[in-house]
């Protein structure tokens, strides 16, 4: 060990270093200790440091900022092209929602308008079914449209944005009014969902119309033959009795007063056609059953029986061949004399042979006269329709006792008046 080392081990200690700072008289002095050394060493340190950094930073400001600046310019330019790429996608759910909504209102449009023509239809199609009706012709009840057209439950409007065809495709509105705005780009699969409801819903109103389009076709088809059946039966019957119906003349006089100006005809449809056929063939029917009750086919004295039919005969008076010009009726004096048909009495008085005589006019160049009456009970220029009294039965004229004496004219020659008599026992079922 060295004589240094000892004596610092050993007592002699290291006197401490003193700063003696003189100023003329006055002499200061300060101990540095160890700690000051320190001290002040670690204090340059610091300000070596932070010139350092301030001189680095001095130096380095410009590209620190820069890139400062350019992050944040990136920064923002993601945010705008995240906004831009948001404000797109919104816009093609709203374009595409707003399709989805046009194409329900076309559609609704298109079912709106054929409840409207079922609708109108069925006005038309009422009328001709009373008629029907009123001619015998009872026909299978036919569906009717259960909406009411125009109403404003069913339609959806520009005004009702998506809410409205929610409502159509049947989705609760206070399930629409809560969902949130933010979701509404997840609402794009449950747009398509309504848009496939739609089609369903469409589809299926569009099929229920059709059949009873179709049920209405058919009634109207059933309509018209049965009208057309009836109405050849009672024409195949007249036609036997030499009566020809002409019905184009007979709509025209029953035809009321009409005008209107002058437009271009409408393309017909099927359903029109079919109400053009049986209004033809029910204007047809009409024709001859009003024809059949008009003329005189019923019986001028019911239950009472033939003494002499219509032909040559012995004559009671001269007792040689003679032609009986009509049918005699056995009748007690007074009995009910009625009228065989609808008409007009053109003769009401005593007429040489006939005595007391009641002539009737029913058209068509058919006339018939009633004669040997006791009593007249109309006079000329009286309407009458069939089965209403015209007289009372007895002998007055060339009569050897009390019957009615029945003629059917047509033009003026006498014809055999059991032709009418049967012709009206088969039109009883087919003209009641």
């Amino acid at each position: 060990m060295s004589a240094r080392t000892q004596g610092r081990v050993f007592g002699k200690r290291r006197e401490p270093h003193i700063i003696i700072v003189a100023q003329g008289d006055n002499i200061r002095h300060v101990t540095v200790r160890p700690w000051m050394v320190a001290l002040g060493v670690s204090f340059l340190g610091m300000m070596a440091i932070g010139y350092l950094g301030a001189t680095t930073y001095l130096v380095l400001r410009d590209n620190l900022i820069g890139a400062s600046m350019a992050r944040q310019a990136r920064m923002q330019h993601d945010y705008e092209d995240r906004i831009a790429a948001l404000r797109a996608q919104v816009d093609r759910v709203t374009s595409r929602q707003l399709l989805d909504q046009q194409v329900v209102e076309e559609k609704v449009e298109k079912l709106l308008e054929q409840q409207m023509a079922l609708s109108s239809r069925h006005g038309k199609l009422d009328t001709l079914v009373d008629r029907a009706e009123e001619n015998g012709l009872v026909p299978e009840a036919a569906p009717l449209p259960t909406v009411k057209p125009g109403d404003g439950s069913q339609r959806a409007t520009l005004s009702g944005g998506i809410g409205a065809i929610d409502r159509l495709l049947g989705k609760d509105s206070a399930e629409a009014e809560a969902t949130p705005d933010n979701l509404t780009l997840a609402y794009v699969p449950l747009r398509q969902t309504a848009a496939d409801r739609a089609d369903r819903l469409f589809s299926t109103v569009t099929r229920s119309l059709k059949d009873i389009e179709r049920s209405q076709l058919d009634r109207l088809q059933q309509l018209t033959i049965g009208a057309t059946v009836v109405a050849d039966e009672i024409d195949s019957i007249l036609r036997k009795t030499g009566v020809r119906v002409d019905v184009a003349s007979s709509a025209i006089a029953d035809q009321q007063a009409i005008g209107g100006p002058y437009l271009d005809p409408q393309s017909p449809t099927d359903f029109d056609n079919s109400l053009d056929e049986l209004d033809a063939a029910l204007t047809r029917l009409e024709a001859m059953r009003s024809t059949a009750k008009r003329l005189p086919f019923a019986n001028p004295a019911p239950g009472k029986p033939i003494t002499s039919r219509f032909g040559n005969r012995i004559d009671p008076f001269f007792g040689r061949l003679a032609m009986h010009a009509g049918i005699d009726f056995s009748a007690t004096t007074g009995s009910d004399v009625k009228s065989t048909g609808a008409g007009v009495v053109i003769t009401a008085s005593r007429s040489g042979g006939y005595g007391n005589m009641v002539e009737i006019d029913h058209g068509d160049g058919i006339t018939t006269r009633f004669g040997h009456l006791s009593r007249i009970l109309v006079k000329v220029g009286d309407e009458v329709a069939a089965g209403d009294l015209i007289g009372l039965a007895g002998s007055t004229g060339r009569s050897t006792g009390p019957h009615i004496h029945y003629e059917v004219r047509r033009h003026g020659d006498a014809v055999d008046p059991m032709h009418f008599l049967n012709a009206g026992m088969k039109l009883t079922s087919l003209v009641d």
